[in-house]
């Protein structure tokens, strides 16, 4: 599969609210998503100037909210790359397979949480980038 930075995009999840009683955003499979949730996962008590990320997915596509906080995510595709700001809890960056990733800048308390389309599969992996640069044949 043939993927590009370009098929990265903000999700707005649907946001229901009450003055009273605050804020829910619901997230659906296949619905709100673009895939089956097989995995959920969350980053958090990242220290200050941290990195995490550098590696890339074969398979596994993404959804990536800041569900506190804020960070950065740096996608590449091989040729291009292009920063997303994350701090509001009902958007996420859906992020398809083949594409670096690293996420940077998080604010103190932020809370990273990421939504798989596969359970955790060491084989669908690439954490060298030169090794991602072959995979992609740039």
């Amino acid at each position: 599969m043939k993927t590009n930075i370009y098929n990265c995009t903000i999700i707005e999840l649907s946001k229901h609210h009450s003055d009273r009683k605050g804020n829910i955003s619901v997230v659906e499979n296949d619905k709100t998503v673009p895939f089956e949730v097989k995995r959920v996962y969350y980053l958090y008590d990242i220290p200050g100037g941290e990195e995490r990320g550098a590696h890339a997915h074969k398979e596994l596509s993404q959804l990536i909210i800041a569900a506190s906080g804020s960070f950065d995510v740096v996608l590449d595709d091989g040729t291009i790359k292009r920063t997303f700001i994350l701090n509001r809890p009902y958007q996420g960056l859906y992020v398809v397979p083949g594409m670096w990733r690293e996420l940077k800048n998080f604010s103190s308390g932020s809370v990273c949480c990421v939504l798989a389309s596969r359970p955790y599969e060491k084989e669908d992996y690439i954490r060298d980038y030169k090794e991602f640069l072959q995979y992609k044949k740039v």
